[in-house]
C-alpha cells in the first residue's frame, strides 16, 4: 500500500480503548454519558429489592415475582451497557468512514 499521500491512515488516530473512552466522555457525549447513568441507577434500584425481597418472601408467588423483576432489571442494565458501547465505537466508525471516503474521493 502507497503511503505518500497525506489522507493515508493516521497512526495517531487509531481506535484505542482509551481514544474511544476519551471521545464519550467529551462534551459532545455528556447527554449520552448522563443518561445511561441514570438509567442504569434506576434499573439498579428494582434490582437490589428484588434481591432483598426474593430471599425475604415466603410464598413461592412473590419469590417468582422477585425473580422476575431481577431478571427483566438485569437484561435492562446489559441493554445499557450495549447501548454505551455502540455509542463509545460510534466516534470511531464516523472516523473511520471518512476516512474511506477520502480514499475514494481521490
Amino acid at each position: 500500500m502507497n503511503c505518500e499521500s497525506p489522507m493515508e491512515f493516521d497512526e495517531s488516530k487509531e481506535d484505542t480503548y482509551s481514544s474511544m473512552l476519551r471521545d464519550f466522555f467529551g462534551k459532545r457525549m455528556r447527554w449520552v454519558m448522563v443518561g445511561v447513568f441514570v438509567w442504569f441507577f434506576i434499573f439498579l434500584v428494582p434490582l437490589v429489592i428484588s434481591v432483598i425481597g426474593f430471599f425475604r418472601a415466603e410464598q413461592v408467588q412473590y419469590q417468582i415475582m422477585y425473580a422476575a423483576i431481577f431478571v427483566c432489571s438485569w437484561l435492562s442494565i446489559g441493554f445499557l451497557k450495549v447501548f454505551a458501547w455502540v455509542m463509545v465505537q460510534r466516534v470511531g466508525i464516523r472516523r473511520e468512514i471518512k476516512r474511506l471516503e477520502s480514499r475514494l474521493a481521490n
